[in-house]
Order: C-alpha cells, then sequence, then structure tokens
C-alpha cells in the first residue's frame, strides 16, 4: 500500500477526500458561513436589501473583507446564495440550511426584485375587514423624487400611484419614491429605483430614511445617531457623511421595499 509523508494510508486519503466532496455536494455549511447566510437572509426580510460587505465583516467579527468574500464564494458554490450579475454587491437568498426549498417564493432564471416584508421576526396582527385574497392589492401613491445624492428639493405632491399586493406589506401607512442619484449603490440601491417608504417620524440608527432637512431638502441615506446629532450615511465612497444637529433632520419614513424595472 502507497503511504504518505506522516505514514497515512493513501487509501485513507482518497476516503477522507471523498467525504470532503460528499460534504460539499451535501450543501454542508461552516459556522462562519451559517451566520453570514442567516444575516444577509434576516437584512433582506428587514430592509429589503442586503448588508454592505463592512456591515457582514461587522457582525461576523471578521477582520477583513476578504475573509467575506471567501465566505460568499463558498455559500454560491453551495446554491445558498446567487451573485447578481453586472449589479454592485447584489445577493439573492436561494434557500436555508434547514431545508433546499428556496428562501424566497419560486424565482425564474432572471432577478426580479418583488416586495419584501419588514419587521423581522414578528408575527403580523390579523387586519379587519381586509380579505384574505392574493388578488387585495394596496394603492401606493408615488410622492416624485427622493435623491440618494446630494439632497434636492423637499418631497413633491403625488404624481401617480402602484398597486402592490396587501399581504406584501408591513402594517401602516405607505408611499413610494423614485430614486435619482447614486449615493445608496452599496445598499443595493441605483438610480430609477422606486423605494417604498412606511411613513413613521422616528427610526433605530442604522435604518435607512427619508431625511427631511432644514425643511427643505429630502434625501435618501443610513441613518447613525452620534451623541446628540444626526449624522445621514451615504453606500458610496465617493460622498461623505453630512453631519445635523437634531432640530435640523426630520424622519419622514423608513424604507421597507424597493422595486426595479428591467
Amino acid at each position: 500500500m502507497v503511504c504518505l509523508g506522516d505514514d497515512v494510508p493513501l487509501a485513507n486519503v482518497e476516503v477522507l477526500a471523498n467525504r470532503a466532496s460528499d460534504l460539499r455536494d451535501l450543501g454542508m455549511l461552516t459556522k462562519k458561513q451559517s451566520e453570514l447566510l442567516r444575516f444577509i437572509n434576516e437584512r433582506l426580510k428587514e430592509a429589503g436589501v442586503p448588508p454592505s460587505f463592512d456591515e457582514m465583516k461587522e457582525a461576523l467579527d471578521l477582520r477583513s473583507k476578504s475573509g467575506i468574500h471567501r465566505l460568499i464564494i463558498a455559500l454560491e458554490e453551495r446554491g445558498f446564495i446567487r451573485r447578481l450579475p453586472n449589479r454592485a454587491r447584489a445577493l439573492e437568498v436561494l434557500k436555508l440550511p434547514e431545508s433546499s426549498t428556496p428562501a424566497g417564493s419560486a424565482r425564474s432564471g432572471r432577478f426580479s426584485p418583488s416586495v419584501i416584508e419588514g419587521n423581522l421576526g414578528k408575527v403580523r396582527a390579523p387586519v379587519q375587514d381586509m380579505p384574505e385574497s392574493s388578488n387585495n392589492n394596496v394603492s401606493i401613491p408615488v410622492m416624485g423624487r427622493i435623491a440618494a445624492g446630494t439632497p434636492i428639493s423637499a418631497i413633491q405632491s403625488r404624481s401617480h400611484t402602484i398597486s402592490l399586493p396587501a399581504d406584501m406589506l408591513p402594517l401602516g401607512e405607505h408611499y413610494a419614491l423614485e430614486v435619482r442619484g447614486d449615493s445608496m449603490i452599496d445598499a443595493g440601491i441605483f438610480d430609477a429605483d422606486t423605494v417604498i417608504i412606511r411613513k413613521q417620524d422616528n427610526a433605530e440608527t442604522g435604518d435607512i430614511v427619508v431625511a427631511l432637512i432644514d425643511d427643505e431638502e429630502a434625501t435618501l441615506k443610513r441613518l447613525r445617531r452620534r451623541g446628540a446629532s444626526i449624522a445621514l450615511e451615504a453606500a458610496n465612497p465617493a460622498y461623505e457623511t453630512r453631519i445635523f444637529g437634531p432640530d435640523r433632520v426630520r424622519i419622514q419614513g423608513k424604507l421597507v421595499s424597493l422595486l426595479r424595472k428591467y
């Protein structure tokens, strides 16, 4: 029998290699791979967009983005996620470890963004006088354009409406805005996308919000609280984070979903 350097029989090496291959074929995940997959899936459900590489690195307590890159490649090879071509950091979760069933609804070969319910982990309370039929749509007013870049004029009046299934929206009052600019591309939000906003006047740090600055300028940014100040953070290194006093910024709503046309 042929042996390797440490007197390990070659036949045993072949068995170990075959077992490793079997584990890959079965889609087995390491602890870090599983943690990253769940983090991406939870962020998609919560915000409608995947997390940035910095957020993934921080969530998994890794030292560099290269480690995240390797984990994403491994998840893609095992069929748990799909990286979407020609998109900056666009990810789609295909299935979770508990089941080989796709994580979302049936997918075609082409990416088609859908409205994703927020309120992660919360059971949606029943709504009276609302049919459970999937044909029950809600009319969402489109209130003009929002800047994902340099803030533009404040939110305009209603221009038209779009129709979305009621059971795919979280509770609350909603409106839509057409995105202009590229400052949020690393959050998966692109120029000409339509964002669905739930009306609310408060938000948690890390939420992507519609912020009204000095009652004049409206912008779509990630909210960060720095002591008594409010930071509006872009998701594009070409844009600086802007910091304001609390009396200069009013929250107009929180991003809950995103629509994209092809």
